[in-house]
């Protein structure tokens, strides 16, 4: 079995798609090696294990709203898609979403996933509780103001399997989705900030060597329909029309652009109702200070001609600050830098050294289920409570049940460090 894009063959000895919790519950307590894994959508074996793998898609959602708490419980292995589908028919809404809505919530929300927004956290930073079972086969609940819950929710996997969520929850909202086109690479890197904070969520796109760049997505909530957008943005101009297709898919499924709709139908870069076709590409992306955007972007653009032949398309976004532990975004507003490179292996194995290189000076940090060369200790450096989270591990699974390779690297390197 591969991954999403087809570039990684998973090692593991089985997967099993349980329909139940109470079938996880026995799996995992008579497995002696065992890893939750989510829709595929990671680049690399952060998921991967030489025993069991264990998928919850197939479990029912069993959606619940606490009005009074604000907050929807569903099954982790439920997809984005059908958990905005069902809350925008509620009334309610969620305060984010990633660019692709058919990832399991599970999945996203342990491996620090993300949408955009200056004022945005992550997936993960709406979770209020989560219930997972441990290596006993046993349950458990881990909710927001616990001890141990700002080291539980990004725990990439390691804490026992997601069953289970509690998801922070508003009422529903009108979002419009607009293209801005000719904005200067001077400009941007002039007043980064002008530009991210131009709506709700803000996504840049560039090829690193074309300038003016090439787009730039503005997602904005309003109040009416009928409320008016600006025509300008940092000297851009704004596109009546449809965006041309420049993201990964080969469907024309993009979200529309110049008119207010649902939440769910316009955070997303995908259609909700329309799953894109699996990606032929291998994806990287790394995690900088928000203050240290310019200087960061401007030192991976000296490579531009070198990545641009391989590249699809990057995109740009921002993360507001978080306090989980093994957040991408912990502690700082961050800026993601995105690369969606063509599917050619060695080319980006050679490309990442050169790109971490660059952003060396910014302490930048990999996304979890993307592709990345920097090295474990290098890693715990960069995540202030790392050591906290390698000692929860050992205290939850002390037999290593849910360690696989590429996470026994990061918890040796948390006890050397």
């Amino acid at each position: 079995m591969r991954n999403w894009s087809g570039t990684y063959e998973y090692r593991a000895q089985s997967v099993e798609a349980p329909t139940t919790v109470e079938e996880v519950q026995a799996l995992v307590a008579r497995s002696p090696r065992i890893r939750a894994l989510g829709t595929r959508h990671s680049f690399n074996d952060l998921a991967d294990t030489d025993g069991v793998l264990v998928t919850t898609t197939e479990i029912a959602p069993e959606f619940a709203i606490d009005e009074e708490r604000r907050v929807v419980t569903i099954g982790a292995g439920t997809r984005y898609a059908a958990v905005a589908t069902w809350l925008t028919e509620q009334g309610w809404a969620l305060h984010n979403m990633g660019s692709l809505p058919h990832i399991s919530v599970g999945g996203a929300i342990s491996t620090g996933t993300h949408g955009s927004g200056d004022l945005n956290g992550n997936l993960s930073s709406a979770v209020r509780g989560l219930q997972l079972v441990g290596p006993d086969g046993d349950l458990r609940w881990v909710r927001h103001g616990d001890p141990d819950f700002a080291g539980s929710v990004v725990a990439l996997g390691l804490l026992g399997v997601l069953v289970r969520l509690e998801l922070a929850i508003e009422p529903t909202y009108l979002v419009r989705q607009d293209v801005y086109k000719g904005l200067p690479w001077a400009t941007l890197l002039a007043d980064v900030p002008a530009v991210t904070s131009a709506g709700y969520s803000v996504s840049v796109f560039t090829d690193w060597v074309t300038d003016p760049i090439g787009q730039v997505w503005v997602k904005r909530r309003l109040a009416t329909a009928d409320e008016p957008v600006p025509d300008e943005l940092a000297g851009a101009q704004r596109d009546p029309g449809n965006a041309s297709q420049i993201l990964e898919s080969e469907d024309d499924n993009t979200t529309q652009q110049g008119v207010a709709g649902a939440w769910s139908a316009h955070l997303p870069h995908f259609r909700i109702e329309s799953t894109p076709s699996n990606g032929d590409e291998i994806q990287t992306e790394y995690f900088v200070a928000h203050a240290d955007a310019a200087a960061a972007l401007a030192a991976v653009r000296e490579l531009g001609p070198d990545i641009a032949p391989h590249l699809l398309i990057t995109e740009l976004r921002t993360i507001a600050a978080d306090d989980l532990w093994m957040s991408t975004a912990y502690g700082r507003d961050s800026l993601a830098i995105h690369f969606t490179f063509k599917n050619d292996t060695a080319a980006v194995e050679a490309l990442c050294p050169r790109i971490e290189a660059a952003l060396e000076p910014f302490a930048p940090r990999p996304h979890w289920g993307k592709v990345n060369t920097v090295a474990p200790e290098v890693l715990a450096s960069r995540y202030p409570r790392f050591a906290d989270f390698a000692d929860l591990v050992r205290r939850v699974d002390p037999d290593g049940k849910f360690v696989g390779r590429s996470t026994a690297g990061l918890l040796a390197a948390a006890v050397s460090a």
